[in-house]
């Protein structure tokens, strides 16, 4: 395989995150699923846990966290299924869970997020969908470095979405200070932003064995839509039967990035639908655009988030 090859699997669109791990024999492996409490998150921690990981779900709501993990451990048979708080936005949690965290990290799934919301701010001014999708993240992979590197081989998951093709990364106003706010560019932005830092990891870290993919799960019912009304949903559908994944399948990209031996060695890169995405076509909504893999923009990203996180 040449370094531009891209890379395909035997999976497609259909295939559920179950289907995905069968085979795969991850005993020992230590992983993090922010946001494994419900949605994507949840089938992630299943498909992972069924293949004997030991499974954190880092979530908001620790009580929906530990019915989630006994409903895994019900399914699964793995009692290896624990909870951790974890609120992305507020970086005091973020920097509690790192400190709490003890001993190597071989999978970190950052899947939580939150889409299309009314313009809010942390108290720090930080556009809360850029603060939680992807500033929180960063904070959270580079505070858990040093137990990715101990993991010897760890891999980093980063969900991204379609909606990166609404946005590249504003430098110029990302927390729109002075620009109008749009929920679905504010969105996309953080959702560009969440490839670049796969990029600037891979390229960063892969001397300690750290590599990082990003994703496009694709279009599952869930929490996520919440600001979504009805009419913005039917629009998105409109002429597409098949629009709509179902959550086990929703997860199967996410655990073939996190899991599958056809990415041993791969980094940086962009998959939807479980094969490496092909550049954007005019007109069309899937792949992935240049901006998301560009190299400079992705280093520039890694340095502005070095210095937003200093404050």
């Amino acid at each position: 395989m040449t370094a531009n090859a891209p890379i395909t699997t035997p999976f497609n669109r259909d295939s559920t995150a179950m289907e995905v791990i069968r085979g795969i024999d991850l005993g020992g492996r230590r992983v993090v699923v922010t946001g494994g409490s419900s949605g994507i998150g949840v089938e992630t921690a299943r498909a992972l846990a069924s293949a004997e990981a030991e499974v954190t779900l880092a979530v908001r709501n620790t009580d929906a966290g530990h019915r989630a993990a006994d409903d895994i451990t019900g399914t699964t048979g793995n009692d290896r299924v624990l909870v951790a708080p974890l609120d992305l936005a507020d970086q005091g949690s973020v920097a509690d869970f790192v400190a709490n965290w003890d001993g190597p990290l071989h999978i970190l799934v950052d899947n939580a997020g939150i889409m299309a919301s009314p313009l809010t701010r942390t108290p720090q001014g930080w556009e809360l969908q850029f603060a939680t999708n992807y500033l929180g993240h960063f904070a959270l992979a580079t505070g858990l470095r040093p137990a990715l590197a101990a993991a010897d081989g760890a891999r980093i998951v980063s969900v991204s979405s379609t909606a990166h093709l609404r946005s590249p990364v504003v430098f110029d106003d990302i927390h729109f200070q002075r620009r109008p706010y749009d929920p679905w560019e504010a969105y996309g932005q953080s959702k560009t932003a969440n490839v670049l830092f796969a990029v600037e990891v891979t390229r960063r870290w892969a001397d300690d064995g750290i590599l990082a993919n990003a994703l496009m799960p694709g279009a599952i019912k869930t929490n996520l839509q919440r600001y979504v009304s009805e009419e913005e949903i039917a629009q998105m559908t409109a002429g597409n039967a098949s629009y709509w994944k179902s959550t086990e399948q929703g997860a199967a990209t996410s655990v073939l990035v996190a899991a599958s031996p056809l990415l041993d060695g791969v980094g940086g890169r962009y998959f939807e639908d479980c094969q490496e995405a092909g550049p954007v076509k005019p007109g069309e909504r899937r792949g992935v655009a240049d901006y998301a893999l560009d190299p400079e923009a992705a280093e520039r990203l890694w340095q502005v988030s070095v210095d937003t996180l200093k404050g």
